[in-house]
């Protein structure tokens, strides 16, 4: 199965996708609706894409990608201890809002709507990110920094970082760093001695 977007033409078709996934969610999006979104007929949008499927993939694909891509750089540029690292994480998992937010809730939303062919092809990327996540928990465990089983911290973090896609405004006053500062603020409350806010 090949959902890579590699022509822009199919990167502009996807985020047109992503956008009326998040409007209308996954299933009750047509063929038509999404031809209409991107301004062409009906039977020249299976050019770019074999089907409603591959569509969903592709923009998953793109989601998760960007979601990889952003926590590693933002890992290599970091400081090497544990609360850095994941206070990095942290921020990076936020700023995928800022950046393709449509997609990135369509991946966390929709990924049970793939079928099995497309989630075994993508199942690699989520897994790359949640290994990324499993590892700067547990150098934040060892530190001491944070307590408790790794699963369950690791679910508790990704899950709070999750659910800001219902309530987080990017224009707002708080930016992911400021974010970021008082999860970890939260969780491991002797990193940092900065009062919390209750601005969001």
């Amino acid at each position: 199965m090949n959902v890579v977007n590699e022509s822009p033409r199919r990167k502009e078709l996807t985020r047109l996708a992503a956008q009326l996934f998040v409007q209308e969610g996954f299933d009750r999006t047509t063929v038509r609706m999404l031809a209409q979104e991107m301004g062409i007929k009906s039977g020249s949008l299976f050019h770019h894409f074999r089907d409603k499927q591959e569509i969903l993939a592709a923009v998953i694909e793109e989601g998760t990608q960007n979601a990889l891509s952003i926590a590693r750089q933002a890992l290599e540029g970091c400081e090497d201890s544990a609360e850095a690292r994941l206070h990095a994480m942290a921020r990076a998992h936020l700023e995928t809002l800022l950046t393709d937010r449509n997609a990135h809730v369509v991946a966390l939303y929709e990924w049970r709507r793939l079928d099995a062919e497309a989630r075994d092809h993508l199942s690699h990327l989520r897994d790359a990110y949640e290994a990324l996540w499993e590892r700067v928990i547990d150098e934040a465990l060892e530190a001491g920094l944070i307590r408790g089983d790794r699963f369950l911290v690791s679910r508790f973090v990704m899950g709070a970082l999750n659910w800001t896609v219902r309530w987080y405004d990017p224009e707002g006053p708080r930016k992911p760093e400021d974010l970021a500062h008082e999860l970890i603020a939260m969780i491991a409350p002797a990193s940092s001695d900065a009062p919390l806010s209750t601005k969001v």
